[in-house]
């Protein structure tokens, strides 16, 4: 079950955390990876480690808000079966100390550039027959969480793309659906408590942790393991779904 063998996938910001869980768990199951990055040495990284274990990856430099740029990576590509919009930044603040220069980097990354990989993949896999789009939203999408004003509405609007496309290529054989993950432990999350919180790492890492009602963080490797489900022919019958991978926060965080 679950074999991406032939098929292949073009996963976004897939050089670290989660992109490349899911990268190395997609070659391992027999899939060509394409990981798209802007960090071009975590990129080579990666694709070195999949590499020696049997599998097949490229590594593409590549900025995704830049469309005409995307547009032709993902043209050179050619054969897209797997589109995994993984890549994105975060930003701390309310509505008003979140200036502009900020919202709109996180806009151009979180937003544009899932848009921007949706566009140039979308013609290629109607060309072909079809295909299985992945977006990564989050909690934030459908719950209130202090301080994250931008980055909530970048999760927002990836959660409204995913049941657009999702219903607008059915009858192109195209599913589209999201996993909205609450915190993952990653070294995105570490720079990040480091960054904002300096000397509270240790006291920080724990709150974080247990605001998950499981009472920890989750792992890539499970976040993997569910994108590797819904991008499967396994699911062919599901589209235009979100599957909230959280410890319980949604539901039971009362």
């Amino acid at each position: 079950m679950f074999s991406l063998q032939g098929k292949s996938a073009v996963i976004t910001g897939g050089g670290s955390g989660i992109g490349q869980a899911m990268s190395q768990l997609f070659a391992k199951q027999g899939a060509t990876v394409h990981i798209i990055e802007l960090n071009e040495e975590a990129a080579r990284q990666t694709v070195d480690t999949i590499t020696q274990a049997g599998g097949q990856a490229q590594a593409h430099h590549l900025n995704i808000s830049q469309q005409a740029e995307v547009v032709r990576v993902f043209q050179e590509i050619g054969k897209i079966d797997i589109l995994v919009n993984n890549a994105g930044i975060a930003h701390v603040g309310n509505v008003e100390n979140t200036a502009e220069a900020d919202f709109e980097r996180v806009y151009q990354v979180n937003v544009k550039g899932a848009y921007n990989c949706l566009y140039a993949a979308l013609p290629l896999m109607k060309a072909q027959g079809g295909g299985a789009i992945l977006n990564l939203a989050s909690i934030a999408a459908v719950v209130g969480i202090s301080d994250r004003f931008a980055y909530s509405m970048s999760k927002g609007a990836i959660f409204a793309m995913t049941l657009s496309v999702a219903r607008d290529y059915l009858d192109a054989g195209i599913r589209c659906n999201s996993i909205s993950p609450a915190r993952v432990h990653t070294p995105f999350v570490d720079g990040f408590i480091a960054k904002n919180y300096a000397g509270r790492e240790e006291e920080i890492f724990e709150k974080l942790s247990k605001s998950q009602p499981i009472g920890r963080m989750g792992k890539p490797e499970e976040v993997a393991a569910l994108a590797l489900y819904l991008c499967s022919d396994e699911a062919g019958f599901v589209t235009g779904c979100d599957y909230p991978l959280d410890g319980g926060f949604i539901k039971l965080n009362n």
